[in-house]
């Protein structure tokens, strides 16, 4: 009775020892009698003890690999080292367990050949401008290579390009100097446009100098011609009033005296004087000298007046 018992208890916890259970994401491969039996999947399962096993427990999610830096020769002969980050996944938990050893170590190796072939072909300069192209090319190679292991690699990054200390310190002063020479042609385009700023501001005040020299030219000869009109209106009012008013010939005589008179002042050496104002000059002569006469009768009796006068109060 207590020999059953046991054997059953034992049997019971031999089975529940065989029940496994498969998490999300993962795979277990099992082998029966040392040959791939199958591959179990996210669940409950129970293997038949002593007879099968759990050959291998697989992830089935995607994993990250960063390779230590690796050193590569470039087309123009400069060594560096670059680390690469390679992304893959699991596709198929047989064939990974079964298609290589040592798989990740595989991975590495052929990640560091492929990178030698391609970057082998570039020199230093494309090396560092073509990151894209290179991750391209070494995700397709090996996605191709490990097909046949289970691996599916998804991505593949050039983490770091580390070049030798002086291709550094060149790198640095190339770029110190493409800065320079930046900063040269900035500056000298700003002086060139100060420049052109300059010499329109100069050209637009010497336009509006003008313009306005000109405007003050034609006010003022506008000023000047109106004042003209205005003289000539003036002149002619005069002139038409003096028809109006029909003046005598005495009138005219004395006006033509009044002309000569101012004309007399000038500085002119020689006169023609019109026959007309000839008679009235002489008859103002004649009429001075009549004038002159009086006076100094005047002052003669006025003289024999005073020497009267003394005689008499002596």
């Amino acid at each position: 009775m207590y020999y059953i018992l046991a054997l059953v208890i034992l049997i019971v916890a031999l089975v529940i020892a065989n029940i496994k259970i498969v998490p999300q994401a993962q795979a277990f491969v099992i082998e029966r009698l040392g040959a791939y039996y199958l591959t179990w999947h996210t669940g409950i399962h129970v293997k038949i003890p002593f007879i099968e096993r759990i050959a291998n427990k697989v992830t089935l999610k995607e994993c990250v690999i960063d390779f230590k830096p690796q050193s590569v020769i470039t087309k123009d002969n400069v060594t560096m080292k670059i680390d690469t980050v390679v992304y893959y996944q699991i596709t198929d938990p047989k064939l990974y367990s079964y298609g290589v050893d040592y798989p990740i170590s595989a991975i590495e190796n052929l990640t560091a050949t492929t990178l030698r072939n391609i970057v082998g072909d570039l020199e230093l300069d494309e090396t560092l401008t073509s990151r894209d192209t290179v991750n391209t090319k070494m995700r397709v190679i090996l996605d191709e290579a490990t097909d046949p292991w289970g691996i599916k690699i998804n991505r593949v990054e050039l983490k770091n390009i580390i070049p030798p200390a002086e291709i550094q310190d060149a790198m640095e002063r190339q770029m110190k100097a493409e800065r320079e020479r930046r900063e040269s042609i900035l500056r000298a385009e700003g002086e060139k446009m100060s420049s052109i700023l300059v010499s329109e501001g100069r050209k637009q005040s010497a336009i509006l100098e003008a313009e306005a020299q000109r405007e003050a030219q034609i006010k003022r000869a506008e000023g000047e011609a109106e004042a003209i009109l205005k003289v000539r209106a003036a002149v002619a009012e005069g002139i038409k009033m003096l028809n109006d008013a029909a003046p005598c010939a005495e009138v005219i005589q004395i006006k033509a005296l009044e002309a000569f008179e101012k004309v007399a002042d000038g500085k002119a050496t020689k006169i023609i004087i019109p026959s007309e104002i000839q008679g009235l000059a002489g008859l103002a002569t004649s009429l001075k000298e009549l004038v002159r006469d009086d006076e100094a009768k005047i002052v003669e009796n006025a003289h024999k007046r005073a020497s009267q006068k003394m005689v008499d109060e002596k």
